[in-house]
C-alpha cells in the first residue's frame, strides 16, 4: 500500500518538477492595464473608470471567472482623473530637470468601483499579466515603483492592505478615510487629499458658527461615510451639537431602502442636514427627495459631493440651492485642459477603453454594422471641445490636481533614489530600487508644485489639512454654481483656522435656524428632557443666591458671601444690610416711647422735687427715690443705644450701659425695700437696727452692688467685647448688622446678676407687703418686680429666637416695659396722692399727666386681690391729715 501512494505522489508532482525546470507558471493570470506605456519606471494607476460591475452566479462547475465591468457606464471624472495621471508623466518626461535621463511609464487599472477588482489591479501591477515567468528563480521584483489610486476609501484600504505588505508605497488623491492615518495598519500609505479627521472638525465648528446644534446626518455606508461621520458626531459632541437622525445609503441599495433614508429626512424637524456621502452614493437619495421637493432643508456637504458640477447643473436638484459644505483647494493647472481636449482613439489603436469612451461621449459606434438604429457611425475627429459632461468640466480641477500632485510626489522620490544610488548599470538600477527607500523618501518628500502648492507629508502620511468653503449660488438657466466663501487652514493656530465671509452666503431661503430647544436666557440654567438628546432641555430659572450670566449656561454660579442675586438671576448684587434704623417704623415708635419715657421719668423727678418736703416724698426716703429716678431716665435713654448702625463703640456700650443702669436702679429699689423691713424692725421694742441701715449704708449698698456688675463688665470688656458682626446664616438674601454679644458667659453673667438682684428686691417687697405702715410701698416694690422678672424671663426665649434686627427690637422692649413698669408701679400712686388728693396745694398739675396716672394706678391696683380699698382708705387719710 505504502508503494502505491509513493508512486502516486510522483506521478502528481513530476509534471510541476520537470516544468520548473523550464520555466514559472502563475497560478493565475491577471487582465492587461486599460491604459498603458512601457518605459524606463513604472507607475501605477488604479481607477474606477466604470461605474459597477456585472453581477455574476458562480455553478462551482469550472473555475470561477473575475467580475467585469458593465460596459458603457463610464464614471467620466474618474476617466479624468486617470489622464491626469498621463499628462503628468508626460509634462515629466519632457522636463530636463526632472529625471532627465529616466523616462516614466504607467500602467492604469480599473477596478469598476469593485473591491475585489481593485485587489486583482493590485496583484497585477505587482506581478505583471504575462502567464510565464521565464527566469528559473520564478521571483522578481513588482513590475511598478509606486501606485497612484483609488479615488474611493474602501477600495483604498484593501488595496493599501495588500501592497503594504511589500513596501510598495500607494499614494491616493481621494480617499480621505480617517481610518488611513494608522502608520501600523497602511504603513506606506500616503495621499494628497486631507484626512476627514481634519474635515469632520472643521464641519463642526461650521454648524457650531451658525448656531445650529439639531442636525440630521445621512453617510455612505462605507468606510468613507462610517468613519467620516463617526469623527464628525465626536467632533460635534465637544461642540454640543446633537444628532436628531442618522441614515445611511449606498449606490447599490434597492429603492426601499433609499426612500426610507429620504422619508426619515422629510419628517425629521432639524432644519439643516450633514451629508458626508460620496457622489456616487448621493444621487439615488436626491433622486427620491426630488419628488418631495424638499426645500426648507440646509445641506452641509463634504467634498466628495460639494463640488460635483454634475449635481449642481442639474435642474431637478435646485433644492440644494445655498449648500455649503468644504472642498480641496483649487489649483489652475496650465496645459491640462488642452490635454484633455485633444485625447483621440487614434492615440492608442485597438485600446478597448478608449473605443468605448469615446461611443459613450458621443452616442456613436465605430463599428460598421451598428445594432443601435439611434447610433451614428464614429469617425475619430469629433471635437470633445462641444461635449458638456463631468470629463470636460474644466471649472473646478480640483481632484484632479491631487492626481497631479501625487505623481509630481513620486517623481521627485526616484529623481532623489536615482541620483543617489551606486548604479551599475541603468537596467538594474530602475530594476531593484529598493521600496524601502521609496517609502522613506515620501515621507521626507518636500517641493513646491508649477501651481505654487506645497506638497509634503506628516508621520501618517497626510497633507496639510486647508479647504475651501464653498456656496452654491443660484445661476441663470435654473442651475447653481460655487463660489467659495472662506477658507479653512489647520496648519494655523485655533482662532485663525476659520475664515469666513458671512455677508457673502446664499441661504435655501432664510438663514435656517436648527435648535431642538431656545436658548435658555441668562438667568436661567439647561435641564436635559428625560430620554431626550442633550440638546432638548428645558429652561430653569437659577435658585436664589445663583446666577447665569450667559446664554444657553449648563449650570448655574453661586454668588459669592456677601452678594446674591438680581431679580433676573443674571448677576450678583450686594446683600441688603439690615440692622434697626432711626428712619424706619419701628425705629421711630422705640425712640418715641424711649423720649417718653425719658420725659415721664423727669417729669416726675420735677414733681418730687416740688413737693420734697411733703411727708410722702420724705417718708419714702426721697434721696433713694431721686436716685431711683435717675437710674430710670438712663435706663430709658440707653435702650436709644441699640438703635442705629453698629460699631465697635455701640456694641460695647448698649450692653455695659443697659447691664450698670438696671443693677443701679434695682439696687435702689432693693435699698428702698430693705429700708422697709428695717423700719418695721425698728419699731420693735429694744431694736436698735435703723442705726445700721441708715443713709449711709443704704447709698454704700447700692455703690456696692452696683460696682459688682461695674466688675463684670470690666471683665467682659477685657477679655471679649462685644463687636459689630454680619450675620450672613438666618437670612440667605440679606446681612445682619449685629453686635455679638462676644463672650455668652459674661453676656449671661451681666444678666444673670440683675435676674439676680431682682429676685432677692422680689422676694423681700413681698414679704413687706403687709406691714402696718402708713407709707408701706412694699406692695408697688413687689408688682414692679413681679413685672421686671416677667418682663425678662419672656425675653430669653424671644430673644434667642427673633431674627435679624427683631432681636434688637426685643431687647429694647424688655427694657422699656419693664423700666415702664418700675416707673408706674412706684411713682404712680405717689403722684395721684400728690397731685390730686392734696389740699395744701395750688397747682392743677398737668391735667394729662394726673389723668394718666390715675388710670393706670387704677389698673395696676385692680390685679392687687383685697387690697384696693386698705390703700385707698390710707392715702385718703394722708391727704386729709397732711394737708
Amino acid at each position: 500500500m505504502k508503494v502505491w501512494v509513493a508512486l502516486l505522489l510522483v506521478a502528481a508532482f513530476a509534471p510541476g518538477v520537470l516544468a520548473l525546470e523550464s520555466f514559472c507558471r502563475l497560478q493565475g493570470q491577471a487582465p492587461p492595464p486599460s491604459l498603458s506605456t512601457d518605459a524606463d519606471i513604472i507607475i501605477g494607476g488604479v481607477f474606477s473608470i466604470h461605474r459597477s460591475t456585472e453581477e455574476k452566479i458562480h455553478p462551482y462547475t469550472y473555475k470561477p471567472q473575475a467580475p467585469s465591468c458593465i460596459r458603457f457606464v463610464l464614471n467620466y471624472r474618474e476617466f479624468q482623473f486617470a489622464q491626469t495621471m498621463i499628462y503628468a508623466i508626460e509634462e515629466i518626461n519632457n522636463r530636463t530637470d526632472l529625471l532627465p535621463s529616466v523616462s516614466l511609464g504607467y500602467k492604469i487599472y480599473d477596478a469598476c468601483s469593485s473591491i475585489p477588482l481593485a485587489i486583482q489591479s493590485a496583484m497585477a501591477l505587482m506581478n505583471g499579466f504575462e502567464d510565464t515567468l521565464t527566469d528559473t528563480s520564478c521571483s522578481r521584483p513588482a513590475t511598478v515603483k509606486a501606485i497612484i489610486g483609488e479615488s474611493g476609501s474602501s477600495p483604498t484600504i484593501a488595496l493599501s492592505t495588500v501592497v503594504g505588505s511589500f513596501s510598495i508605497p500607494l499614494i491616493s488623491h481621494f480617499a480621505t478615510c480617517a481610518c488611513l492615518s494608522d502608520r501600523k495598519k497602511y504603513p506606506t500609505f500616503f495621499r494628497t487629499i486631507p484626512s476627514d479627521y481634519y474635515q469632520s472638525r472643521a464641519l463642526a465648528q461650521l454648524v457650531k458658527h451658525f448656531g445650529w446644534t439639531w442636525v440630521g446626518a445621512v453617510r455612505s455606508d462605507s468606510d468613507y461615510g462610517n468613519n467620516g461621520m463617526a469623527s464628525f458626531v465626536e467632533a460635534a459632541k465637544q461642540e454640543g451639537i446633537c444628532i436628531e437622525y442618522s441614515v445611511t445609503v449606498y449606490r447599490t441599495d434597492p429603492r426601499e431602502k433609499i426612500r426610507k433614508a429620504a422619508d426619515a429626512i422629510t419628517q425629521g424637524t432639524a432644519m439643516v442636514l450633514v451629508a458626508f456621502v460620496a457622489l456616487g452614493d448621493i444621487i439615488p437619495l436626491l433622486q427620491e427627495l426630488a419628488l418631495v421637493n424638499l426645500t426648507r432643508l440646509q445641506w452641509v456637504g463634504s467634498e466628495s459631493w460639494i463640488t460635483a458640477t454634475s449635481l449642481a447643473e442639474t435642474p431637478e436638484y435646485k433644492f440644494l440651492k445655498g449648500s455649503i459644505g468644504f472642498a480641496v483647494e483649487r489649483r489652475n493647472l496650465e496645459g491640462l485642459e488642452e490635454f484633455l481636449i485633444n485625447v483621440r482613439p487614434t492615440q492608442a489603436p485597438g485600446n478597448r477603453l478608449m473605443k468605448e469612451f469615446w461611443e459613450t461621449a458621443f452616442a456613436c459606434s465605430f463599428e460598421k454594422n451598428s445594432a443601435a438604429a439611434d447610433k451614428t457611425q464614429c469617425t475619430g475627429s469629433e471635437s470633445l471641445r462641444e461635449l458638456k459632461n463631468p470629463y470636460t468640466d474644466f471649472s473646478d480641477l480640483r481632484i484632479s490636481n491631487k492626481v497631479y500632485t501625487a505623481v509630481y510626489a513620486v517623481a521627485h522620490v526616484l529623481q532623489n533614489l536615482v541620483f543617489f544610488s551606486v548604479i551599475y548599470t541603468k537596467e538594474t538600477a530602475f530594476m531593484f530600487l529598493n521600496y524601502v527607500q521609496v517609502v522613506n523618501y515620501l515621507r521626507n518628500v518636500n517641493f513646491v508644485t508649477k501651481t505654487s502648492e506645497k506638497v509634503s507629508f506628516d508621520s501618517n502620511g497626510d497633507p496639510v489639512a486647508r479647504y475651501e468653503l464653498v456656496n452654491w449660488h443660484p445661476a441663470n438657466g435654473g442651475i447653481l454654481k460655487f463660489k467659495t466663501i472662506g477658507l479653512y487652514d489647520a496648519s494655523l493656530a485655533i482662532q485663525g483656522r476659520f475664515v469666513l465671509e458671512q455677508g457673502s452666503i446664499v441661504w435655501a431661503g432664510e438663514q435656517p435656524t436648527s435648535v431642538c430647544s431656545e436658548s435658555c436666557p441668562p438667568g436661567t440654567r439647561k435641564a436635559v428632557q428625560r430620554g431626550k438628546p442633550v440638546c432638548c432641555y428645558d429652561c430653569v430659572p437659577c435658585a436664589d443666591g445663583e446666577i447665569s450670566n450667559k446664554t444657553d449656561s449648563n449650570d448655574c454660579i453661586q454668588c459669592p458671601e456677601e452678594y446674591w442675586s438680581n431679580a433676573i438671576r443674571n448677576a450678583c448684587v450686594l446683600k441688603a444690610i439690615e440692622f434697626l434704623s432711626y428712619g424706619e417704623i419701628m425705629g421711630i415708635v422705640l425712640v418715641i416711647f424711649s423720649l417718653f419715657g425719658t420725659c415721664l421719668t423727669v417729669l416726675v423727678a420735677v414733681v418730687f422735687l416740688a413737693h420734697k418736703n411733703t411727708p410722702i416724698v420724705r417718708a419714702n426716703n426721697s434721696e433713694l427715690s431721686f436716685l431711683l429716678l435717675f437710674s430710670l431716665t438712663l435706663c430709658f435713654l440707653c435702650s436709644l443705644t441699640f438703635i442705629g448702625r453698629p460699631s465697635q463703640w455701640s456694641c460695647m456700650l448698649r450692653h455695659t450701659a443697659f447691664g450698670v443702669t438696671f443693677v443701679l436702679c434695682i439696687s435702689c429699689v432693693l435699698g428702698k425695700t430693705i429700708v422697709v423691713l428695717m423700719a418695721f424692725r425698728a419699731t420693735l421694742p429694744g431694736s436698735n437696727v435703723m442705726k445700721w441701715f441708715g443713709p449711709p449704708q443704704q447709698r454704700l449698698t447700692v455703690l456696692a452692688f452696683t460696682l459688682i456688675q461695674v466688675l463684670i463688665c470690666v471683665l467682659w470688656l477685657t477679655l471679649s467685647p462685644p463687636f459689630p458682626n454680619k450675620n450672613m446664616k438666618y437670612y440667605k438674601d440679606k446681612v445682619i448688622l449685629e453686635c455679638d454679644v462676644g463672650s455668652a458667659v459674661g453676656f449671661w453673667a451681666v444678666l444673670g446678676y440683675i435676674g439676680l438682684l431682682s429676685l432677692m428686691c422680689f422676694v423681700l417687697a413681698f414679704l413687706a407687703r403687709k406691714l402696718p405702715d402708713n407709707f408701706n410701698e412694699a406692695k408697688f416694690i413687689t408688682f414692679s418686680m413681679l413685672i421686671f422678672c416677667a418682663v425678662w424671663i419672656t425675653f430669653i426665649p424671644a430673644y434667642v429666637s427673633s431674627p435679624g434686627k427683631l432681636t434688637v427690637a426685643v431687647e429694647i422692649f424688655a427694657i422699656l416695659a419693664s423700666s415702664y413698669g418700675m416707673l408706674f408701679c412706684i411713682f404712680t400712686p405717689k403722684c395721684y396722692i400728690i397731685l390730686l388728693k392734696s389740699k395744701c396745694t395750688v397747682l392743677a398739675g398737668p391735667f394729662l399727666l394726673a389723668l394718666t396716672c390715675m388710670l393706670w394706678t387704677n389698673m395696676l391696683f385692680c390685679l392687687v386681690k383685697n387690697n384696693t380699698d386698705f390703700i385707698f382708705i390710707h392715702l385718703h387719710f394722708l391727704s386729709k391729715e397732711h394737708c
